[in-house]
């Protein structure tokens, strides 16, 4: 693979990481906050949610970062912005612009759809060769080289798969 190539999917990598890992960080210092948020738009058990998206965002944007699990990582990513999308945006439209609705903000998914297709693409062409996982012959986890791409197209199913188990079990908003 080219060294441009490898740098493009290092920027992808690093920059995709350090907004998940910047996400995971401010959750994990508004505790309470974001907690709360979870528990106001529907989700039960909100300190467990808090718990599972923040230790998710900090240890995919670390991941990514490194370049490590990539193909897992960027499935994190996939499942983390499904949920968003189903139970925050998607009623907003497509622009993130903000408005109000029931004095809440609210932003589309324009973002939220920017991050998936980042993850996507990372998880289809594996980490590149500037990463851990070619480093330490890991970048077979993505399964790419095997099977053209697909496998990483499984990882980001089962992200989205693991993004309805989470809503399916935890989440029941209010009906109207």
């Amino acid at each position: 693979m080219p060294d441009t190539i490898n740098a493009a999917l290092l920027v992808l990598r690093v920059g995709l990481g350090v907004v998940f890992l910047a996400h995971g960080v401010k959750h994990a210092r508004g505790r309470t906050k974001t907690a709360n948020w979870f528990g106001s738009i529907g989700f039960t058990s909100p300190d467990l949610q808090w718990l599972l998206s923040t230790a998710t965002e900090i240890g995919v944007g670390v991941l990514l970062i490194l370049g490590l699990l990539t193909g897992p990582a960027a499935a994190g990513v996939i499942g983390i912005m499904t949920v968003a999308y189903w139970t925050v945006h998607r009623s907003a439209g497509f622009f993130i612009t903000a408005f109000m609705k029931d004095d809440v903000e609210v932003e589309g998914y324009e973002y939220v759809a920017t991050l998936c297709v980042i993850a996507l693409a990372l998880a289809l062409a594996g980490p590149g060769e500037f990463s851990l996982d070619h480093a330490i012959d890991l970048s077979g986890v993505t399964l790419a080289e095997y099977f053209d791409g697909r496998a990483g197209l499984v990882l980001a199913l089962a992200g989205v798969a693991l993004a309805a188990l989470q809503l399916l079990l935890f989440w029941r908003p209010e009906r109207d």
